[in-house]
């Protein structure tokens, strides 16, 4: 590993219903079995941690060095197995992974990672150019490909930008947990009002579609802006788009 640290040893500065005429229900906003149990979720980021897997130790004990001089808490591991191993961490975290590895490759690592739906960024490390493996690894959600030796200040910025994309992940987690938990207190019929306010028909066309009365459609549509939290009718239309997504995401998963 070069050494980009300055001659005062400072480390570098880094930049910072069956009817069908009506519209089907969203397989978002047709609740969970589960969906009761739901709660709104506080962040719990703590440390950031970057973890290094290597099997070559002096490349370990340098990049824990590095990595600790320049303030991030650090975990190294020698081989897959031995990170896999590990208990899951919760908080923001990103990985600087060697290509070649014993038992598992890094390709292998990252498939694994993946398939636990572990949204960690991942930077590669390899003593050699391997452009089939190095397209391969950026198309499985790499953040970086880099050749030994790595300079300082560029694998510093590539952790750098990796921990604020995991904890930008992290808040999207959040967010859409906390939303899903409001979305679990409404009734049914409130789903209903909800889905086809959203959809951008007015509460007179709304009552025709239910078979209700357009103020018995207010006092729906009041009470699910209310358990949403919506500040606006725009901020109701944003969360359904983001429950859309995430029911399409475990549905893909």
């Amino acid at each position: 590993m070069s050494n980009d640290f300055d001659q005062h040893g400072a480390p570098p500065r880094l930049a910072a219903s069956t009817d069908t005429s009506r519209p089907p229900t969203p397989a978002w906003n047709r609740g969970s079995p589960h969906a009761n149990h739901l709660k709104p979720v506080m962040p719990l980021h703590g440390e950031p941690i970057v973890f290094v897997v290597d099997d070559d130790i002096s490349v370990r004990e340098s990049l824990e060095g590095l990595i600790r001089f320049a303030g991030w808490q650090t975990e190294v591991f020698a081989s897959a197995p031995e990170f896999l191993a590990r208990p899951d961490h919760a908080g923001p975290s990103c990985m600087v992974l060697d290509v070649n590895l014993p038992e598992l490759s890094g390709l292998e690592l990252q498939r694994h990672i993946a398939s636990a739906s572990v949204k960690m960024p991942i930077i590669f490390i390899t003593g050699f150019v391997d452009v089939p493996v190095a397209v391969q690894a950026m198309k499985a959600g790499a953040v970086d490909f880099l050749t030994k030796p790595v300079g300082d200040e560029i694998l510093l910025q590539a952790i750098e930008s990796s921990l604020s994309r995991s904890r930008a992940a992290i808040d999207g987690s959040e967010e859409i947990r906390a939303i899903q938990a409001s979305h679990a207190t409404l009734s049914m019929r409130e789903r209903e009002v909800m889905n086809l306010v959203v959809s951008g028909l007015l509460n007179k066309q709304i009552g025709g579609e239910l078979g209700i009365s357009e103020i018995t459609v207010k006092a729906h549509r009041g009470s699910a802006m209310r358990k949403m939290k919506a500040r606006s009718l725009a901020h109701l239309v944003e969360m359904a788009i983001k429950l859309r997504e995430a029911a399409a995401a475990d549905e893909t998963d």
